[in-house]
């Protein structure tokens, strides 16, 4: 058999190739040092998929509203907090029937005319937070209808896109509690309102430091809302690590048939709170909403607002209350 000598390339398709190829290996070292440094999930290019530009920050913000009569650093820091996008939390005291839905209708105002979405946390559900520092909600027989006023509401703009938080802990805490099967009943119903073109409902999904994804999941399975909201919330008004909360997501979901998330950052910067939730010192803000996604996290986004306190202690004012120490202290690092 006779074989045929082989003749080596011209010197330009050397060199051709082997930039070819440096470029190759060059291309895969980035994106392996780009894996590592995320550890785990993805930053983003863009805003995640469905969600719009990004949300606004809301002008009736408590941070806004706390401006007056503030100076120096406190003035400062809350200023920052106030340019910050967030979500903005839905309460019968602050909102109740009759103006709740105007408000919604003024923050639909507000990103359409910046072309961003809206978030928003829906908290009033009788008994809610059992009794602990947040403890108040509507009747049973009121909240229905609050919460369709804030459902016609976002039904007014099926064009854009609308995040609804629907009753952080809401699900977590039913057990001790002991009122899974009103929780059910009750957030069944509000799903019915709240569900309209544009929105994604996330219900409570608790967070990485508490129940855990088995019995959590059972939890969500009883409240019979998988495959009629869009997914669940993690870490909210928490200090969970994002790394923490990206695989907790994730392993939830699994059991969940796929469900989606969105992740709280607002406050896990530090992510040091060892396992304290009620205003635990020297934490900071986490990182801006929109920065991380994966394929079961549609995004992370600043859900409880960073100044606002968890309760009355350590130091704290009545929940919810603005606290401009703690938004000096959150934004240190930030500013």
């Amino acid at each position: 058999m006779a074989f045929r000598k082989l003749r080596m390339p011209p010197a330009g398709v050397l060199i051709a190739i082997a930039v070819a190829a440096a470029l190759v290996l060059l291309i895969i070292l980035i994106a392996t040092v780009g894996s590592l440094l995320t550890r785990g999930f993805h930053t983003l290019t863009a805003t995640p998929p469905g969600l719009g530009t990004m949300i606004i920050a809301p002008e009736q913000s408590k941070a806004n509203q706390a401006l007056t009569g503030l100076s120096g650093e406190e003035a400062d820091a809350t200023a920052w907090l106030a340019a910050q996008p967030t979500a903005y939390w839905l309460t019968p005291e602050q909102d109740p029937r009759g103006r709740v839905g105007e408000t919604v209708l003024d923050l639909l105002g507000q990103a359409r005319e910046q072309s961003r979405s809206v978030a928003v946390v829906v908290y009033g559900l009788p008994e809610r937070d059992c009794g602990n520092h947040s403890a108040g909600g509507l009747s049973d027989e009121d909240y229905p209808r609050w919460v369709a006023e804030i459902g016609d509401a976002l039904e007014t703009a099926p064009d854009m896109q609308k995040i609804v938080v629907l009753e952080p802990d809401s699900i977590a805490l039913a057990p001790e509690c002991g009122n899974i099967a009103d929780r059910a009943r009750q957030l069944t119903a509000a799903v019915d309102e709240l569900t309209s073109p544009g929105t994604w409902v996330y219900v409570d999904g608790g967070h990485s430091n508490w129940l855990g994804a088995d019995r959590m999941a059972s939890l969500i399975r009883e409240t019979g809302l998988v495959g009629s909201v869009r997914g669940f919330a993690t870490n909210v008004s928490n200090y969970q690590s994002t790394t923490d909360e990206f695989a907790y997501a994730a392993e939830l979901s699994a059991k969940l048939d796929g469900m989606h998330a969105v992740v709280d950052t607002s406050r896990n910067g530090s992510a040091s709170s060892g396992g304290e939730w009620c205003n635990p010192s020297w934490q900071t803000v986490g990182d801006p909403g929109g920065t991380y996604a994966d394929d079961i996290v549609d995004t992370n986004l600043w859900i409880k607002p960073p100044g606002e306190s968890d309760g009355e202690c350590n130091g704290g004012p009545k929940a919810g209350t603005w606290w401009p120490f703690a938004a000096v202290d959150l934004t240190r690092d930030a500013r």
